[in-house]
């Protein structure tokens, strides 16, 4: 072995005959040797300096090999050992295996078992290193993956929901702020982020079957006749249409949105008139983020309200038109949905 290419072997063990053998034996076969006789000294020189497999005994003073091969493992992991023991004892090994161990040897031993040993056990620790670089490779590969999905998924949904958005008054910006508030909502109710980002890509398509809405009515500067109304509130089971039937996930988490983001907590909503709790969580999220950015945004009909009047509003709504404790954690999030106001504009 080259001195590019040798690998370092920590030997402990209480007896200094022994270490001294042990180092003899591996340095005729090209390894580098460094000994110690306890375990404390052990993980001192570990801390300072780079090995590849320790060798310890088993019984020694103070802190025992197992004890030393358990610590050891947790913080350095792809170190290897071998241990070496003078009892022959089937407990003590399988505890040994079980920790980690590469090897065990019972003195006395042949110089060629302990050769074969510390060769098998290194061969061993390489193939584990290679496997967990092929893992690590393989995992990072499915999250750039997963990212470029997402990146994909996000494309089409932005331009799908702006293409229906033209339509009326609801411009790229509210079709974009509706996503990320609802991912700020979603996280501060504690959601896992994979839901947090699911739910911030389905938002967005909460009013796609406005698609299927005639331009008079989506455009009408004045208040809604009732049959003008009862036409404009179909845009829910249109967007349900459009989006149901899909293996994907999102999408189909997209269809509860617009289908029910219109219901109310107390079960005045549209279109299936649901109350609390059945009324999907998704749903309950949108309902609350939609309503705000309407408020507070120019509309048709209407030209945008003051922030502190469109939240008295929203909390009149407590527990009537909004899911109580929802509206509280959006009220919290304020400061950062003012960020969201500010970054994504018209």
């Amino acid at each position: 072995m080259t001195e590019q290419t040798k690998t370092n072997i920590l030997v402990v063990d209480d007896e200094p005959s022994v270490c001294h053998l042990v180092s003899r034996l591996l340095e005729k076969q090209g390894y580098g040797c460094d000994t110690c006789e306890d375990a404390a000294t052990a993980i001192a020189k570990i801390e300072s300096g780079a090995y590849e497999l320790v060798v310890s005994d088993i019984m020694m003073p103070g802190m025992s090999g197992i004890e030393l091969l358990a610590k050891v493992r947790k913080t350095h992991p792809d170190i290897g050992f071998v241990m070496l023991t003078a009892v022959d004892d089937h407990e003590t090994a399988f505890r040994a295996v079980d920790l980690g161990a590469f090897g065990y040897v019972i003195k006395p031993f042949e110089a060629n078992e302990l050769i074969i040993h510390i060769a098998n056990s290194l061969r061993r620790r390489e193939l584990e290193l290679e496997r967990n670089r092929y893992e690590d490779r393989l995992e990072r590969e499915v999250r750039e993956r997963t990212a470029e999905i997402r990146a994909t998924q996000e494309q089409i949904t932005l331009r799908l929901v702006t293409a229906s958005g033209y339509r009326d008054e609801e411009t790229g910006a509210h079709i974009r702020r509706m996503g990320e508030y609802a991912a700020i909502l979603a996280q501060g109710m504690g959601l896992k982020a994979e839901a947090v980002e699911e739910i911030r890509l389905a938002a967005p398509m909460h009013d796609i079957g406005k698609i299927g809405v005639a331009d008079a009515i989506l455009k009408k500067p004045g208040k809604l006749s009732e049959e003008e109304f009862k036409q404009i509130k179909e845009h829910t089971t249109i967007g349900a249409r459009i989006l149901e039937g899909s293996p994907i996930a999102l999408l189909n988490l997209a269809r509860d949105i617009a289908l029910y983001h219109h219901e109310k907590w107390n079960g005045g909503g549209y279109p299936q008139g649901l109350a609390d709790e059945a009324i999907p969580l998704c749903a309950r999220i949108v309902a609350i983020c939609d309503v705000y950015d309407a408020l507070v945004s120019d509309r048709v009909y209407r030209p945008a309200l003051p922030e502190d009047k469109a939240l008295a509003i929203m909390k009149e709504g407590r527990s009537t038109h909004f899911d109580p404790d929802i509206l509280d954690i959006f009220l919290n999030q304020l400061p950062q949905i003012h960020a969201i106001r500010d970054k994504i504009r018209e």
